[in-house]
């Protein structure tokens, strides 16, 4: 299995280069070129908007049972379970996912594909077709509820997790009977052909999946276009404003799945010593570039001290190294300008009178690459840039609290709701999750992801779900039928 450097674009059921300029992914580790593609045209983006539209109004795909098109899926599950170790390298080589943790980059979305081929069997769990109660003003009638495809969708998809991210919108689209145009990141080229040729290689119906490679002008007309009937969009809030922009003239649905910056509570009379592996992993994972990322930690006054001393201790013996190295934990930041961004981000906290308690560098050893080591920082408060904004790096706050009622307090006041991860006692950390606003909350770091949860949150962590039958339920329209009863 190899990247195809010229032939990016996946058209009507075809391999077509691109007409417009060539993109180039590199490797975040070395910063040597990885994969290029020849970015598509506006024609080339209009015949990928065109096939996704008469596939669904005139094809073969929407009309096809749920047990053929679950049959599809699971053998695109197969395919990537075949090609799981070279997947996982290349993620590790384009991405910058060290290649010791790779395995959630990939056997995951398999589970993920699944799990929405069941859902293709079985529809929605409300079912494709419900019956309602009969309703008698003014005269008796019956109706019932139909779940049908939403029509054709765009799905746009950031870098960080390029094949889960293909799994929860295009599979997902896909299983409920949508075609779709997929716009990816330029920064995973090869990650994203490497699962459209497996796609191809299933033999998926033209027009069901196509994908085009550009910059925001490839974005603006897909989204933009009147033939999409659903925009599904994993990135940034800012790009988030511009998605809804793009879709408000057609008033076409969005499902945005945003950024965060999460909490992660210590309650008090927690030990301590069994939170500090859980608390650096869920940030330092994939170099801290996940959405979920718990980086801001809320810890009692009377444990903050020897929190942050065990903590900084833990993160310092974390290898930081090239991704491809089984060795490392911590790989790259995806690009140099990321990696100025976040170093602007820890300078001017200690510029306000932070505290680096450990990392704050790049490391020393490793001449090439976008690596930024480990950070714990204190001596902010909640409302401090650095404890507000979504760095996406390996980088976190400690913040100390004198009462549970200040910790709920800090934990809700950011403009994010993605996640939070509480640590105590069960049932009262349960009671605190209650008041949490958050679209997820894990409890003593969870017990890995539910394939049939939703994820998302409110606020600026986005509009809608994706994942489990919240998410899966977004790819329908409900109509009503009526009828009455003589």
């Amino acid at each position: 299995m190899s990247a195809d450097t010229q032939a990016g674009n996946y058209i009507d059921g075809a391999w077509v280069v691109g007409g417009g300029a060539e993109m180039t992914s590199y490797n975040p580790s070395t910063e040597e070129p990885l994969f290029r593609a020849t970015a598509a045209d506006a024609g080339q983006v209009g015949a990928a908007l065109d096939a996704a539209y008469r596939e669904f109004h005139g094809g073969a795909w929407r009309a096809l049972p749920g047990t053929e098109r679950a049959r599809l899926l699971r053998a695109l599950a197969d395919l990537m379970e075949r090609d799981a170790d070279e997947l996982m390298a290349l993620i590790a080589r384009e991405v910058g996912t060290a290649i010791s943790t790779a395995q959630q980059q990939v056997l995951s979305p398999i589970a993920f594909i699944r799990w929405f081929a069941d859902a293709a069997e079985r529809g929605p769990a409300d079912g494709l077709e419900q019956q309602l109660p009969l309703h008698y003003e003014p005269v008796t009638t019956s109706s019932m509820l139909l779940r049908e495809p939403i029509g054709v969708v765009a799905a746009i998809t950031a870098y960080n997790y390029p094949i889960m991210l293909i799994v929860w919108k295009v599979c997902a689209a896909l299983a409920a009977g949508c075609t779709s145009v997929l716009v990816p990141s330029p920064r995973a080229i090869a990650c994203t052909v490497a699962v459209v040729r497996l796609m191809d290689e299933v033999g998926f119906p033209p027009g069901a999946v196509n994908l085009v490679f550009g910059g925001p002008e490839v974005t603006e007309q897909v989204v933009g276009s009147p033939r999409i009937d659903m925009a599904t969009f994993t990135g940034s809030a800012a790009v988030g404003t511009i998605i809804q922009r793009l879709a408000a003239p057609n008033l076409t649905k969005v499902v945005l799945e945003l950024g965060g910056k999460s909490p992660n509570l210590i309650l008090p009379g927690t030990d301590i010593d069994s939170t500090i592996a859980g608390s650096a992993l869920r940030f330092c994972a994939n170099a801290g570039q996940a959405c979920g990322a718990t980086t801001r930690t809320l810890v009692p006054r009377p444990d903050f001290d020897d929190f942050v001393t065990e903590s900084a201790a833990y993160m310092a013996g974390l290898v930081v190294g090239d991704a491809s190295d089984p060795k490392s934990f911590v790989g790259p930041l995806i690009s140099d300008e990321h990696l100025r961004r976040v170093e602007g981000y820890v300078q001017r906290a200690v510029d306000a009178g932070a505290t680096i308690v450990t990392g704050g560098r790049r490391p020393e050893g490793l001449p090439r690459g976008h690596f930024y080591a480990p950070t714990l920082i204190t001596g902010v408060n909640n409302s401090s840039e650095i404890a507000q904004e979504e760095l996406f790096a390996p980088v976190a706050v400690v913040l100390p609290y004198d009462d549970v009622d200040e910790a709920v307090a800090m934990a809700n006041d950011a403009r994010y709701a993605l996640n939070a991860n509480i640590w105590g006692i069960t049932t009262d950390a349960i009671a605190v999750a209650r008041r949490l606003r958050s679209g997820t909350v894990t409890i003593n770091g969870g017990g890995g992801r539910r394939l049939d949860a939703p994820w998302g949150g409110p606020g600026h962590s986005g509009i809608g779900r994706e994942c489990g039958e919240e998410g899966y339920r977004e790819f329908f329209e409900v109509k009503h039928v009526q009828w009455p009863i003589r």
